[in-house]
């Protein structure tokens, strides 16, 4: 989905079998027997270099693809100070980074690999990337999407839906910071030291740039911004392959959002019992007739469903399906934290994306609501760092801090934190009882729900109609297993006022 990040961190996932929590490197899965249909015959046995399944040796080793042109440096010899350093180089940290240098002060983005092209399949609905003046950075469209709730019951949303162009949009981006004068440095940063008016960003490779403000744009590694509080968030796990086909059955004008049919585990009783407690989901982009992107997704759970077994359920769905992959041009393994503490409010390092608690805590959605907070964000900087304000140091990154994360927006995300908490919780069947009645809302609440536009007298509203929209099962599992949660967020959103 559109926040789907690739990672090797080690987090606690859930092993398969014996429900017990196991640390897993997301890098090298367990071997596993299986038979699964590769280009028209069925295969089995072991595969080489650890991979699960007959069909995980058609993924091809990771080639990094870089961008083709030369970047301007930052050349610490000058031993200048820059108004702001962007530490990492995602779509968040190039995007206040651009608009920063827009209006004149100085920049330097830092990333170990500045020209990498990102690695992830982002997916946006067309209308938020039309606002933020994007579609060009779009490779596919769907006029619709459709939701499978279960093997007869489906939903279609009139709602187009997008692929983004990854090295398209790095490249708009990377333009128009060199444009703007930015200033490059491929290193890490290893440690930030503070001074009352600016900060030392220590590089490892020895280097130390010196800034007014620091933007962490990390991602989920929060490298630097700082937390208080016990970080418990909920996990969404995803095994996704861009493959070519011999054949699908899905239709080329509509994108799958979410498949919760299980029927293809049928012939695997404590597969399909071990789904139907902790659900996972296809979600899948057709490009043409024997061109598409697959994703197994586990929307939430704590711990995180371990990678191996979301292969199996995936490769258990595609043989169901008769999808005999010919070839896999790209594979890509996700974990997004959702949900958690947000960071300290306020701190010296500014944050951004991931590493600022932005992730959508009910979907997982992030992209898009970084890139339309990137101009507040900015906006914030140039007013308070430029020559109209004037501030440094603790005062500064108050203010911004203020503006990316106001009142408003952090009673916003103790509603979407209700509902990852209410989601933990269902099973298979309270899962598809939700979702059916999700998408029988107005659009205006289910679109504004995912895309975080709804804020919370818009969300009481939106709570009210789903619960009328729900079946009476529905409603008493939903009072039944929501009313800690609504107890927690009214306490939380009590705090807010004091």
């Amino acid at each position: 989905m559109d926040t789907l990040l690739r990672t090797h961190n080690r987090l606690e996932l859930l092993h398969p079998l014996h429900g017990l929590a196991e640390r897993h490197s997301l890098s090298s899965p367990r071997p596993r027997n299986e038979d699964v249909k590769v280009s028209g015959k069925w295969s089995s046995g072991v595969c080489a270099k650890a991979r699960s399944s007959a069909l995980l040796e058609l993924v091809p080793e990771t080639k990094k693809e870089n961008l083709d042109f030369d970047l301007p440096m930052y050349d610490p010899s000058k031993g200048l100070t820059v108004d702001l350093a962007v530490v990492g180089g995602g779509p968040a940290g190039l995007a206040v980074a651009q608009q920063v240098s827009g209006e004149g002060l100085s920049v330097c983005s830092i990333d170990p690999s500045p020209k990498l092209i990102w690695p992830n399949n982002y997916g946006v609905w067309v209308d938020e990337f039309e606002a933020m003046d994007l579609l060009d950075c779009l490779d596919a469209t769907w006029p619709g999407a459709v939701v499978y709730v279960d093997e007869a019951n489906k939903k279609l949303l009139g709602r187009p839906y997008g692929r983004v162009n990854r090295k398209l949009l790095k490249l708009k981006m990377m333009q128009k910071c060199v444009s703007n004068g930015v200033r490059f440095h491929q290193a890490k940063v290893v440690k930030v030291i503070h001074e009352e008016s600016k900060s030392f960003l220590i590089c490892n490779d020895g280097v130390t740039i010196q800034a007014t403000l620091v933007l962490d744009a990390t991602g989920f590694s929060r490298c630097l911004v700082q937390y208080n509080k016990p970080y418990n968030p909920g996990y969404q796990v995803a095994y996704g392959i861009l493959a070519e086909v011999e054949q699908h059955p899905f239709d080329l004008d509509k994108m799958v959002f979410m498949d919760w049919r299980d029927s293809h585990l049928d012939s695997r009783k404590e597969l399909k019992e071990r789904n139907s407690r902790i659900p996972t989901f296809l979600y899948a982009m057709p490009f043409s007739s024997n061109k598409i992107f697959l994703e197994e997704t586990s929307l939430v759970a704590r711990p995180g469903l371990s990678m191996e077994d979301i292969q199996e359920r995936m490769i258990a769905r595609l043989r169901h399906l008769n999808i005999a992959v010919k070839s896999i041009e790209e594979d890509e393994r996700c974990i997004i934290p959702m949900g958690g503490p947000l960071p300290v409010l306020p701190q010296r390092v500014m944050g951004i994306g991931g590493t600022a608690g932005m992730v959508h805590p009910s979907t997982g959605y992030m992209v898009a609501r970084t890139l339309a907070a990137a101009p507040i964000v900015a906006n914030s900087i140039v007013k308070y760092l430029g020559s109209e304000g004037g501030l440094s140091g603790d005062k500064l990154s108050a203010e911004v801090w203020k503006d990316l994360w106001p009142i408003e927006r952090r009673r916003q995300r103790e509603f979407f934190c209700f509902g990852m908490d209410v989601l933990l919780k269902l099973d298979l069947e309270g899962t598809r009882r939700f979702f059916n009645a999700f998408f029988d809302l107005e659009p205006r609440y289910w679109h504004g729900f995912l895309s975080s536009r709804l804020f919370l007298p818009e969300l009481i509203f939106f709570g009210l109609s789903l619960f009328s929209h729900a079946s009476n099962t529905s409603r008493l599992e939903i009072m039944a297993k929501g009313t800690l949660p609504l107890v927690n967020m009214i306490n939380n959103l009590v705090k807010e006022r004091a």
